[in-house]
């Protein structure tokens, strides 16, 4: 069972910057897509970023332009820099990867916490 864990989350004062890690058990590129998702407490999860396989990227309209989806293949790690984060990017952050076929296979990391506040 393929297993995610995030990681680089924290504490940053506005205007700061962050990268967050999503580490795979195994080989990254067994997935179709990997997506990065947040959830602030209260609101619903939203999707941030994608990286499909030939490695093309798109971004949610709030962070493009300040956030970076990337990834190192030879890690089997997803990354997400952040850049001018501001108070409203407070959340739990979150990796998925999905592997497509007959039928549509998940994986979910535990989450990372992101603080933005002075």
């Amino acid at each position: 069972q393929m297993q995610l864990r995030e990681s680089g989350g924290g504490l940053v004062q506005p205007g700061g910057s962050l990268r967050l890690s999503c580490a795979a058990s195994g080989s990254i590129l067994t997935f179709n897509a990997v997506d990065w998702y947040r959830q602030a407490p209260g609101s619903y999860r939203e999707l941030l970023a994608t990286i499909i396989a030939d490695g093309e990227t798109t971004y949610a309209n709030s962070v493009k332009g300040r956030f970076t989806i990337s990834r190192d293949d030879a890690e089997n790690t997803v990354y997400l820099q952040m850049n001018e984060l501001n108070p409203d990017d407070t959340a739990v952050y979150y990796c998925r990867a999905v592997i497509l076929g007959g039928e549509t296979v998940e994986f979910w990391g535990q989450g990372t916490q992101v603080t933005v506040s002075s």
